[in-house]
């Protein structure tokens, strides 16, 4: 299963070249992460999930530029990988069909007592479990 995520484009996204800015593409991935983990539930009256995470490493592949601003273009976000304390979410930002990006997140779960890596529990398990496709 994916999660669905419809993303603004603004109009302070574009750049002097007219196009989305390189780093936009990274804040389009966070929200459609934040959606998946917190919104999304809330809106299921559910309790957020996976709060205590942060990105260890990112990866962007731009395929398509996206030219106009006030557009909402569509996020999938999927697991392709659960490790003890890290998961690996990816993303494809897209349009009518037309791929713009395709991205990849690792995630680590961290204890925000310690500020140290914490083992993924159980029930964030079985949350990302329902999303995982192997790669």
């Amino acid at each position: 299963m994916k999660h669905q995520f419809k993303c603004q484009v603004r109009w302070g996204d574009l750049d002097a070249f007219m196009h989305v800015n390189n780093a936009a593409y990274l804040t389009y991935i966070q929200e459609a992460r934040v959606d998946f983990t917190v919104y999304s539930r809330q809106r299921a009256n559910q309790q957020p999930i996976l709060i205590e995470m942060v990105v260890a490493h990112a990866d962007v592949d731009y395929i398509n530029p996206i030219y106009n601003a006030g557009i909402e273009i569509d996020v999938e976000v999927w697991v392709s990988k659960i490790g003890t304390s890290s998961f690996v979410l990816q993303y494809e930002l897209s349009k009518d069909g037309e791929i713009y990006a395709k991205a990849k997140t690792v995630q680590v779960t961290v204890s925000m007592d310690t500020k140290s890596s914490r083992p993924v529990n159980e029930e964030e398990r079985e949350f990302l479990s329902k999303y995982l496709i192997s790669e």
